[in-house]
């Protein structure tokens, strides 16, 4: 099995990917201009600074990977890049915009994934990028996995998979056992003091009865 992709080369694949739709007329894209496009501080998480050589070794790697292809064009003597993703891995235009989300931004919801591939794909709704992930996720060599739902979270999220397995965000090992047992602790302080105070409330209504007898 190769090894995961760095976070640079999952950012050049990520922006050619979103490049074919969002500049057709640029695409291919020159060194230069993915160079460009990998710096945005718009549609990234993290915003990154690299420069030409750390762009052109990944562009290296990604071609080896069959993942990437040099092209050139009639109008232009530059070298130019293009993703090779559907048909290398055989994706659709709404898998290839659900990846290229995943890719530029992070792990997404997937009311996050339609809202933000619109420019890449207008997906129909919600059900429409979960089948979406879905077939990513049960490929021969899945490309996405849905992440475990965080506490405090209201949906889950997923994440692409070239850079490997991502990280479970859970507790330390025990941590969980403690919550659980603090919460569980500030419960019964609360309801002793709420009894403590029925108690005493209780009291004053008798002594207030008493006067009036």
């Amino acid at each position: 099995m190769e090894d995961p992709l760095d976070v640079v080369a999952v950012r050049v694949l990520g922006s050619l990917i979103e490049k074919e739709v969002t500049t057709p007329d640029n695409y291919p894209l020159t060194l230069n201009a993915l160079v460009a496009a990998c710096n945005q501080t718009s549609n990234r998480d993290p915003v990154l600074a690299v420069n030409e050589t750390s762009v052109a070794e990944r562009l290296k790697e990604l071609s080896r990977r069959s993942l990437v292809r040099e092209v050139y064009r009639s109008d232009s003597r530059a070298k130019r890049y293009r993703h090779v993703l559907s048909e290398s891995k055989h994706l659709h235009p709404a898998e290839l915009a659900a990846l290229s989300v995943l890719m530029l931004r992070g792990p997404q919801t997937t009311g996050e994934i339609r809202t933000r591939a619109s420019r890449l794909f207008e997906f129909v709704d919600l059900a429409h990028v979960d089948v979406t992930l879905q077939a990513l996720m049960t490929l021969g060599t899945p490309l996405v996995a849905q992440l475990p739902r965080q506490p405090g979270q209201k949906e889950v999220r997923h994440a692409h998979l070239f850079s490997g397995e991502p990280p479970a965000v859970t507790a330390e090992p025990g941590h969980v056992g403690h919550v659980e047992a603090d919460r569980v602790a500030a419960l019964e302080q609360a309801m002793d003091s709420l009894r403590a105070e029925m108690a005493e409330l209780r009291t004053r209504f008798e002594e207030f009865r008493r006067e009036f007898q």
